[in-house]
């Protein structure tokens, strides 16, 4: 069955319907098309557009339809050009004549504009939950962690020390602002477009803030060209997802490093990690890899509808069918990468002392050998040229610093004194940085705490 045809004399031909049809991909949406469905009806009735008995026996048929689907006695088909019409067909099919009043007052314009807005809506439910199951993850291992020392980077090269739990802090903030974009997304997309047709609304006497209320959306759309042509709610989306995907993809980028033979700070479980067809000793991250590679095609989503909308004019054109495969691959990719990084991480074992030795052997304790000198009334310019020597020396010999006798520390600066020692332990380093946001066990305290209430709210 067409919602179209009257003014046509020859049949489609069957490539064009299908390179038209988009069942293969909108029945996604049925339980969203039904539920616009009824809720449109029900409006009608309160209007006196239909009668009672109509309303009834039209929803009456559309819930019979939704509970068949979903229980497989009905298999939706690719006979039909999109769900609209295999759902009016099949309703028209069960009640007869009160099935065709069921499109009155709406253009299959407004109503896969409503469709998909209600899809969405829910997925980003879906996704933030998935979101912020990945945050409880990452907060339970920070809370063992705030004293797992490791070395902080920055150009892939030794920093200054850190711990496991401020490090995987800063994950924590990430996914955190996802949260907060996917909320400020699901607000901005919450009104109905039901109720503005094609294009300039309708001559019936439609009750658009009731059908809006009855969907839980804020509102109606106030423009309705726009409501059927907007897809900004879309570009929002797939831009949040890419940021999340961005996201996961720089932390799985973190634990292949990790990883490897050369860093072994982690050692993933054996249910997230395959071997080699080949090689028997291997064990390759291939779930963080995959994540890694997966970013790209959420780009490609995003990249792909922002060109498909760059040039069309008001209001609707078919060019916007194109955005429905690409947000459900990029939705089924990010909550499918969501899940299982949550499930690698949950299972994560790490190398503390690994991490420890580490952060020793990579002078990441230099910047508070400096700040001791300092400390000692040396000025800063200076103190920066000692300790460089110092390293020097180090690197020559094959120590670190914490390995220098004291005779050898105050052989290139006098100023040293025995209390050198516990001024770059790896302890003194992190725990003497307590201002808020700081690797510190005090700051790190206020952090969790922090994290703790947002978790819970």
């Amino acid at each position: 069955m067409k919602l179209w045809g009257g003014r046509f004399t020859k049949e489609t031909n069957e490539l064009v319907h299908n390179f038209n049809a988009s069942i293969s991909f909108d029945q996604k949406f049925f339980q969203q098309d039904i539920k616009g469905s009824i809720a449109h009806v029900t409006m009608l009735a309160k209007q006196g557009i239909l009668s009672v008995k109509e309303k009834d026996l039209i929803i009456n048929g559309l819930s019979g339809l939704l509970e068949d689907i979903i229980n497989g006695k009905l298999e939706i088909d690719n006979e039909h050009e999109d769900i609209h019409s295999f759902i009016e067909a099949h309703l028209i099919e069960r009640i007869g004549d009160a099935g065709k009043k069921l499109h009155t007052g709406r253009s299959r314009n407004d109503q896969v504009a409503l469709d998909m807005k209600l899809y969405t809506r829910d997925e980003i439910i879906e996704i933030d939950g998935l979101v912020k199951d990945l945050l409880v993850v990452i907060n339970d291992i920070m809370k063992a962690n705030t004293e797992t020392y490791m070395p902080g980077f920055t150009h892939l090269q030794k920093a200054q020390p850190v711990t496991l739990a401020h490090h995987l802090g800063a994950y924590f903030e990430m996914f955190r602002r996802d949260r907060s974009r996917l909320s400020d997304i699901a607000r901005r997309l919450n009104l109905s477009p039901i109720g503005a047709g094609a294009l300039a609304g309708t001559t019936y006497p439609l009750d658009r803030e009731y059908t809006a209320t009855l969907l839980g959306f804020d509102g109606p759309t106030l423009n309705s060209m726009d409501s059927v042509s907007d897809r900004d709610y879309l570009i929002e989306l797939l831009s949040a997802l890419s940021t999340i995907m961005m996201h996961l993809s720089r932390f799985s980028e973190e634990i292949i490093i990790w990883n490897s033979n050369e860093y072994r700070f982690v050692e993933l479980d054996d249910a997230y990690s395959t071997g080699s067809s080949i090689m028997p000793q291997k064990k390759n991250p291939d779930i963080a890899e995959l994540v890694r590679g997966k970013t790209g095609r959420v780009y490609g989503a995003l990249v792909s509808l922002l060109t498909v909308m760059k040039g069309l004019p008001l209001a609707y054109n078919k060019d916007m069918q194109e955005d429905k495969e690409l947000t459900f691959d990029a939705m089924d990719t990010v909550k499918g990468c969501l899940a299982l990084f949550q499930g690698m991480l949950f299972t994560m074992k790490f190398n503390k002392e690994v991490m420890s030795d580490s952060a020793k052997n990579g002078f990441t304790n230099a910047t508070d050998a400096a700040d001791y000198l300092v400390n000692k009334g040396v000025p800063f310019r200076d103190a920066h040229g000692i300790v460089g020597q110092l390293v020097l020396y180090c690197i020559e010999r094959d120590i670190a610093l914490d390995d220098m006798s004291l005779e050898e520390f105050r052989l290139i600066s006098p100023v040293f004194m025995q209390d050198i020692y516990e001024a770059i332990s790896l302890t003194t380093c992190v725990n003497k940085r307590n201002t808020i946001g700081a690797p510190g066990t005090d700051a790190m305290a206020q952090i969790l705490k922090l994290n703790e209430e947002y978790l819970k709210a």
